[in-house]
């Protein structure tokens, strides 16, 4: 924890939310009146940077950054780890885990930029995202000292920092008093506290905000060519998209839908288990879309050691080690198998269902004569017979074994009273 009197400028990752505004005066209070400025990372939120800048002045902050990040946050950090395949605990596709390293990493740059010597957060210390945030910033730069206020302070609920919020002035929005902690940005919509709380409550129809309850959804399914370009996606029914658009428009077709709810018990890197509700709309049909294509054009043996792969990998973006060279090195692999992933896949979207109705792509390894069942030019059955010799060879000596020292092999000693005559 560093001196307080050593800080005399910070940079606050700044949300606009009751957390990071507290935090603002906070800081003045408690470090000598250190100057604070502000940064927020424009990843998608919409309408929650509406008077944000206002907001950051009035609640103490000397000025405030906005830097709309949305592209380089597809390009460098969306689309590789949907490339490795990377999903954490079989369900979290990483909405919010590969967010901070990039939100990290211009915080660290506006700290340099100012002349800053401290940085701040809003995270909790019984979360991941303290680590994400703070590994980034050994990474990049460790001179910078980091202030975590919710290893510090005495605010310890919502209530007390309303109330530290009332005392200061500092302005606070209805939208604040929810009892949902949430985290939103282009690739997804988390929710976590409340009712959430207790495991065994289903989540409320009205906690959703951008996917729709199935009851509601369309009666009628609808279908959407997605392209892609080495494992990137880049059109929607042929028309070719920059990625913000083209995210902006399957989030809404597939929260039409009902498709990208995430309920999960997952595993947070501090040890403890939390719960929480995920929509991923977009991401969680391209997650299908991707695979499919995958399945087409690599090889047996590339795409299972692609799948142990995008284990380790979803584990280094969970526990925010974003910037480390195993994580480099695992996706200089991922995009090596992913030259040959360029097609279309068709989908067919109904009621929270996202079903494969067709895929095409110039670099399939499947083709129609091959697989037939009369074709013999490539293929020749008889073949067979001798590769599943050489394959049960192992099954076939040890079973002669033990034939021939007790009479029978480990797995034929049936128990023929089990069965009875007619």
């Amino acid at each position: 924890m560093p001196e307080k009197h050593d800080v005399k400028k910070v940079v606050l990752a700044y949300s606009g939310g009751l957390d990071t505004s507290v935090i603002v005066p906070w800081l003045r209070n408690n470090y000598k009146n250190c100057e604070v400025v502000c940064f927020c990372a424009d990843l998608g939120q919409e309408e929650e940077l509406d008077g944000l800048e206002e907001k950051a002045l009035k609640s103490g902050a000397s000025k405030l950054y906005i830097r709309d990040l949305r592209e380089e946050f597809l390009r460098d950090f969306v689309f590789p780890t949907m490339q490795a395949g990377a999903i954490y605990e079989r369900d979290y596709l990483l909405g919010t885990s590969f967010a901070r390293p990039l939100i990290a990493k211009h915080l660290v740059e506006i700290a340099e930029l100012e002349g800053a010597d401290g940085l701040a957060h809003g995270a909790t210390g019984k979360g991941n995202d303290q680590v994400r945030f703070e590994l980034t910033v050994m990474a990049l730069n460790p001179k910078l000292k980091i202030i975590a206020p919710w290893r510090e302070w005495e605010i310890r609920s919502r209530e007390d920092a309303l109330a530290y919020a009332a005392e200061f002035n500092v302005p606070v929005t209805a939208s604040e008093k929810s009892i949902y902690s949430r985290d939103r940005n282009l690739f997804h919509l988390s929710h976590e506290g409340g009712l959430l709380e207790d495991p065994w409550n289903e989540p409320e129809s009205n906690m959703y905000q951008i996917t729709t309850d199935l009851e509601k959804a369309p009666d009628v399914a609808e279908y959407v060519e997605v392209g892609f370009e080495q494992g990137i996606p880049v059109s929607i029914n042929g028309e070719t998209l920059p990625p913000v658009e083209l995210f902006i428009r399957l989030n809404k077709l597939a929260g039409k839908h009902g498709i990208g709810r995430a309920d999960i018990v997952e595993n947070r890197l501090v040890g403890m288990k939390s719960h929480g509700v995920y929509e991923t709309p977009a991401g969680t049909l391209l997650r299908r879309a991707h695979q499919a294509l995958e399945a087409m054009c690599l090889d047996k043996y590339t795409m299972h050691y692609k799948d142990f792969v995008a284990v380790k990998y979803a584990e280094l973006v969970y526990n925010g080690m974003w910037y480390t060279r195993l994580r480099e090195a695992l996706d200089a692999f991922v995009q090596a198998t992913q030259e040959p992933v360029t097609g279309v896949v068709r989908l067919k979207l109904y009621k929270g269902n996202i079903i494969i109705a067709g895929r095409k792509s110039e670099f399939s390894l499947y083709r129609e004569d091959y697989a037939s069942f009369g074709e013999e030019d490539v293929y020749n059955q008889k073949d067979a017979e001798g590769f599943i010799q050489l394959f049960g060879l192992p099954l076939k000596v040890e079973a002669l074994l033990q034939i021939d020292g007790g009479g029978k092999s480990r797995y034929r000693s049936p128990d023929y009273s089990k069965f009875k005559r007619d």
